[in-house]
């Protein structure tokens, strides 16, 4: 629970964090998060001497494909969400993230056969009443926040279905995708286009940092994904949408017109449904004890 808590106050608080890289487009600082995140886990690994355990990943097929999955699912939610905090949404960002534990619940019905109960139904139906207000608001779906909610919902399931360690996990997903993250800083750096040495040292250190500041919520929260219950997952993962939204309408001024607080409104209704048919499930059934690493 602490792991998961830490984890998304963290994320709550990126969009302070990605408009600093700015010149840098998002494919720029998603590119450079994948490196950097490689070189931090890299050194981890060998730190913590888990060397043996990732190898053990990397030779398990089932393992390495549900991984492999995973980091695909990541880098197109990161992708997303940078390039959504950088061009003035961080609201619909915040959007994906209230809707997200509605799709983790959905998934834990369609691939883990769990079921749902009546009132956790109707918080979906609600949640799909929600998208109707905001795309008629928008002028078109909130494609930002589908994707994020979809993307992380599916790498919170991979995570839970492949039960890695959290450290050589998180390696082995950056190292699947920083080939293409390679490839494509070099690309920028040999066309003139790279803004990785050309504003300053103190900018450099930022894309560094990147690696550090990725890492440190994404270990807390693989930690807690293979310890607790995809339904306290989605519970936690309120944290990080509040913060979000906070910023976005406190601290960035993003515009909101009636008919998209009514929507999030509409969004809040649903979750509060579904929490409370949650934690009245909590309460009548045992604690269950956590899983060994």
């Amino acid at each position: 629970m602490v792991f998961g808590i830490a984890a998304y106050v963290i994320w709550g608080a990126f969009p302070l964090y990605w408009p600093l890289l700015e010149p840098a487009g998002a494919f720029e600082i998603l590119a450079h998060r994948l490196i950097w995140s490689l070189v931090v886990m890299t050194g981890l690994v060998i730190a913590l001497r888990r060397g043996v355990q990732f190898m053990a990943l990397v030779h398990d097929r089932r393992t390495l494909t549900l991984l492999a999955l995973a980091a695909v699912a990541v880098t197109v939610n990161w992708a997303t969400y940078i390039w959504g905090v950088n061009h003035g949404r961080v609201v619909e960002t915040s959007l994906g993230y209230f809707v997200n534990p509605l799709v983790t619940m959905l998934l834990g019905v369609l691939v883990l056969r769990e079921r749902l109960t009546r009132a956790q139904w109707l918080a979906v139906g609600i949640a799909a009443a929600a998208v109707g207000v905001l795309t008629v608001d928008y002028g078109r779906l909130p494609w930002i926040a589908l994707i994020l909610a979809g993307s992380f919902g599916t790498y919170g399931l991979l995570k839970k279905q492949a039960a890695a360690g959290a450290f050589e996990s998180l390696a082995l997903e950056t190292a699947v995708m920083t080939p293409l993250a390679l490839a494509y800083v070099v690309g920028l750096a040999l066309t003139g286009h790279s803004h990785f040495t050309s504003d300053g040292a103190g900018h450099t250190a930022l894309f560094v940092s990147a690696g550090v500041v990725t890492a440190v919520p994404l270990i807390l929260f693989g930690a807690a994904a293979t310890r607790v219950p995809l339904v306290t997952i989605g519970l936690l993962q309120y944290l990080a949408p509040i913060l979000q939204f906070g910023l976005g309408v406190l601290h960035f001024h993003e515009q909101m017109s009636t008919g998209r607080w009514l929507g999030f409104a509409i969004v809040w209704v649903a979750l509060a449904v579904f929490t409370w048919d949650a934690l009245r499930g909590r309460r009548r059934s045992p604690v269950a004890a956590p899983a060994a690493d």
